[in-house]
């Protein structure tokens, strides 16, 4: 049976934030949710996350920040920025550090759950390829 999609949401608003997971974990996500930039780097240190959906626009360390410092921590995270206050500047500062998608508040929630899938098949290539990658690096030193 295929895992559940795990998911992080990031956002200062936390009863947004609540309303959202409740709505993702109803269509069968494991979704786990931070307020502030801080909180995201230490989620994504102790568990591993299909996609982390980040607010740009947060108190203290904002969410260009913390997408520099969360791809700093893993290139190979999927992260989709989420905003109520977009700007096309944003946006495209956001994808040009690695963000792979960009939604604005309110979200639809279809929408949403169609970027978590593409964010989970960009993770699984990426894996694949690093295990690949490895297993070449484990038979070349070996002499197979």
């Amino acid at each position: 049976m295929a895992k559940q999609n795990r998911v992080l949401l990031v956002d200062d608003e936390v009863e947004f934030a609540e309303a959202l997971a409740e709505r993702m974990k109803a269509r069968g996500l494991d979704v786990d949710t931070v307020d502030s930039g801080e909180g995201a780097l230490e989620a994504a240190k102790d568990k591993d996350f299909h996609a982390i959906i980040l607010d740009l626009s947060m108190p203290g360390m904002d969410g260009i920040e913390t997408l520099k410092r969360l791809r700093a921590q893993n290139p190979d995270l999927q992260i989709i920025v989420l905003t109520g206050r977009a700007t096309v500047q944003k946006g495209v500062e956001a994808m040009k550090l690695g963000a792979m998608d960009f939604l604005e508040k309110p979200a639809d929630i279809k929408e949403i759950m169609e970027k978590i899938e593409k964010a989970k098949g960009k993770r699984n290539i990426l894996m694949a390829k690093q295990f690949e990658q490895r297993m070449k690096d484990i038979m070349k030193k070996k002499g197979w």
